[in-house]
């Protein structure tokens, strides 16, 4: 661990030949994972390694240096090499506030290895009871743990331990629509132990189960213009994907979003406010302090369809003459920090899900989304269903088979015409210039008046 002591040497060693800011990010990383594939235990694996990373900013340059020797030697060497990439006047640290912590000295142990390869060997058993039609399963489970410390020039020296703990299913159905797979995951920001205690393997695999036998009776996904109702959770990485990257402000400083210079201004309908929270308990996206060493914090970024804010990192903070928001994340420690969103969400408003349903004479629920792609500089994006039904006569009626849903990110937003006042979040990895870091995505169940639906039946 780099104790104060070490750490103000640190810093100074990196400033030595100038600079703005320094900054060492000392992250020990705990993680284990298992797999279960065609019944038999497919990978059970372990890792774990440390290691610090060394950023000087001097003006636009930054100099960026990691090293796995923690020793005081190697964390010198670390700090030269930054130094020379970045040079300026010299400005002189301030002196670390040092908060006392205690480690967290809990592990992924034996016992906990060997009930998360029970849960898997369960997830295979309950599935394949479950229907006939079940041709395949597999499954996966991983725990890490994440212990950072953070200190910078501007005297900050602060610790986080995070824990994330993850379960996923996947059931493959065979009929007469062939092939068809259903997904599952479960995830928390919990350590193992508290994981395995509250995770319920057959739940896991009965939704995954009947989300692959619900598709053999799916049929042709409409296409055209369409109202679609997202249900609650389902749709919260469209949000994630469509405006939550137009608003991390390293796109605006660099005027590659659509949402450049339109603080203040109407940019969705004003039943939508958009929230980013890194503090909500045991969410994807959750923890103590970002990898800045800032305090997560909630951050509104639309008010009733309003924009009043956009995601900073220490860089883009400096941009716009504001204090960092928390947001600044990186993958691990051989990584610079970026911009990046936490656990975002759109907040619940006054209506009833089945009303909005019952509401909606022809149309599309979507249970659940898959994957999707997004331009944040026009904001175009197109998403997959991974879980969907058609709407007639408002009523939920038969399953569709996988579609995509085709838009933009501002103009949907405008659309969105009814919101209820139920509420869910989902788990996921989020990728942006080559780094993952984990996030939450929520949203109540709402309805888009119009979206676009790449499907096959023709209307």
């Amino acid at each position: 661990m780099v104790d104060p002591d070490l750490a103000e040497k640190v810093i100074r060693q990196a400033l030595a030949r100038g600079g703005d800011f320094a900054e060492i990010f000392f992250e020990r990383h705990e993680s284990a994972s298992a797999s279960i594939d065609d019944r038999k235990i497919a990978s059970v694996a372990d890792s774990s390694w440390m290691g610090v990373g060394i950023r000087v900013v001097s003006g636009e340059s930054t100099g960026f240096a990691h090293t796995a020797d923690t020793s005081e030697a190697g964390l010198l060497r670390a700090a030269e090499t930054a130094s020379r990439i970045a040079r300026s006047s010299r400005r002189a640290p301030a002196m670390l506030d040092a908060t006392p912590f205690a480690i967290d000295e809990r592990s992924i142990s034996g016992e906990h290895k060997r009930r998360g390869i029970g849960a898997l060997q369960q997830i295979d058993e309950v599935a394949r009871a479950g229907a006939a039609a079940i041709i395949q399963v597999s499954a996966s489970l991983s725990a890490t743990k994440r212990e950072i410390i953070v200190a910078n020039s501007l005297g900050r020296y602060v610790h986080d331990s995070q824990w994330r703990s993850r379960a996923s299913a996947l059931a493959v159905a065979r009929g007469d629509t062939g092939l068809q797979t259903g997904y599952e995951v479960f995830a928390k920001s919990v350590d193992f132990d508290t994981f395995l205690s509250e995770f319920a393997p057959a739940r896991l695999s009965g939704t995954a189960v009947k989300r692959a036998i619900t598709k053999l009776q799916s049929r042709p996904a409409p296409s055209g213009v369409l109202p679609v109702v997202l249900a609650k959770g389902s749709g919260g990485i469209l949000f994630h994907e469509a405006c939550g990257h137009g608003l991390e402000a390293d796109h605006i400083v660099k005027n590659s979003s659509v949402y450049a210079g339109k603080l203040g201004k109407t940019v969705a309908s004003s039943l939508v406010t958009l929230v980013d929270d890194g503090s909500i308990d045991r969410e994807w996206g959750t923890f103590a302090v970002d990898d800045e060493g800032n305090p997560a914090q909630r951050n509104t970024l639309i008010e009733d369809g309003v924009l009043v804010d956009y995601l900073m990192d220490y860089r883009s903070a400096k941009s716009f003459d504001h204090g960092p928001r928390g947001n600044g994340r990186r993958q691990d420690y051989r990584s610079l920090p970026m911009v990046r969103m936490t656990n975002t969400f759109l907040l619940p408003g006054d209506s009833d899900a089945e009303e909005i349903v019952a509401g909606t004479e022809r149309g599309v629920y979507v249970a659940a989304l898959s994957g999707g792609q997004v331009n944040t500089t026009t904001g175009d994006f197109v998403f997959g269903t991974q879980e969907a039904y058609l709407i007639e006569n408002g009523r939920i009626t038969a399953p569709i088979r996988d579609t995509q849903l085709i838009g933009n990110g501002p103009a949907v937003l405008g659309e969105i015409d009814a919101v209820s006042s139920d509420f869910g979040m989902n788990a996921g990895t989020c990728g942006k210039d080559g780094q993952s870091v984990p996030v939450g995505t929520g949203q109540p169940t709402l309805r888009i008046r119009s979206i676009t639906l790449g499907g096959t039946s023709g209307g």
